[in-house]
């Protein structure tokens, strides 16, 4: 295995498997032609052709589309199309920074196949030789990836919440850094992919950020998201994402883009450019 072996679990898409939803002459995101199937029964919303599936341009407002849209989707949820419901909105748009054309149900995302963003941390203490890493385990009864390794903190960006303010949410909530500490984070990049998973099309944006923490800082789950954490050396946490599937899929991404920019993996790694390029799938 290798760590190009975890960038082609992030790129498995076959675009002839879908159709483009499209909000007027934008392309937001894309469906299957069974979701497409139960949309067309919804004609005052959905417009479906051989070739797309449109919102009706009746729809002018992004309030509109909102409230419209929403009533599908809570239709498709008592059809059991629409599982695991989060009451969290996501901006829907034809490219990650674009203004939102309408907000949608976060558990519909991968169904429409719309951007998600998302804020990574990776916690580490201490530099170069003598670096290690705060691992998190995944709790089992998440319903994506359970017990999957993690970063010290990750979590989806809703609409109502900047980059910033999910970053230190999170940072509370996953692993009890206090706001002064999370402050300390450094902003480094992102990622992005665009993959297949079983609840349908992933097309994401990780914000990543870096953290220096105090090696006495002791991490502390509190929304029950993370069964435990581990403090691993680098080298650990290099294997294991070159030799397993241990991490979740996107956290492996986040692994591999940290270890590149503090030199853990240079350009004596195999297929080494391949990998840099899987990193920003758009």
């Amino acid at each position: 295995m290798s760590f190009l072996d975890r960038i082609h679990a992030c790129t498995a898409f076959n675009p002839d498997r879908y159709l483009p939803f499209q909000i007027d002459d934008a392309v937001v995101g894309f469906v299957t032609p069974e979701l497409a199937a139960r949309l067309a029964a919804f004609a005052d919303v959905f417009v479906v052709n051989a070739g797309s599936v449109n919102l009706a341009t009746a729809l002018i407002t992004p309030a509109a589309r909102t409230a419209a849209v929403d009533r599908v989707l809570r239709a498709l949820s008592q059809q059991g199309v629409v599982n695991g419901w989060r009451d969290e909105l996501y901006p829907v748009a034809a490219h990650p920074s674009a203004p939102p054309l309408l907000l949608i149900e976060r558990a519909a995302v991968p169904l429409f196949g719309t951007y998600g963003s998302g804020i990574h941390v990776n916690g580490f203490v201490g530099r170069g030789a003598d670096m290690r890493m705060w691992v998190g385990r995944r709790s089992l009864d998440k319903p994506t990836a359970p017990g999957k390794l993690d970063q010290i903190v990750a979590g989806g960006k809703s609409a109502d919440h900047t980059i910033w303010e999910t970053l230190l949410k999170e940072s509370e909530e996953e692993a009890s850094i206090s706001p002064e500490i999370a402050a300390l984070a450094r902003p480094v990049g992102a990622i992005s992919y665009c993959t297949e998973r079983s609840k349908g099309l992933r097309r994401d944006v990780l914000y990543t950020f870096d953290i220096e923490l105090p090696e006495d800082f002791v991490p502390s789950n509190s929304d029950g998201e993370i069964s435990e954490f581990y403090l691993w050396p680098i080298s650990r946490v290099m294997e294991t994402v070159r030799n397993t599937d241990d991490f979740k899929f996107n956290c492996a991404l986040v692994v591999i883009d940290f270890l590149i920019r503090h030199g853990f993996v240079n350009h004596s790694e195999p297929d080494y450019l391949d990998v840099v390029k899987g990193l920003h799938g758009f």
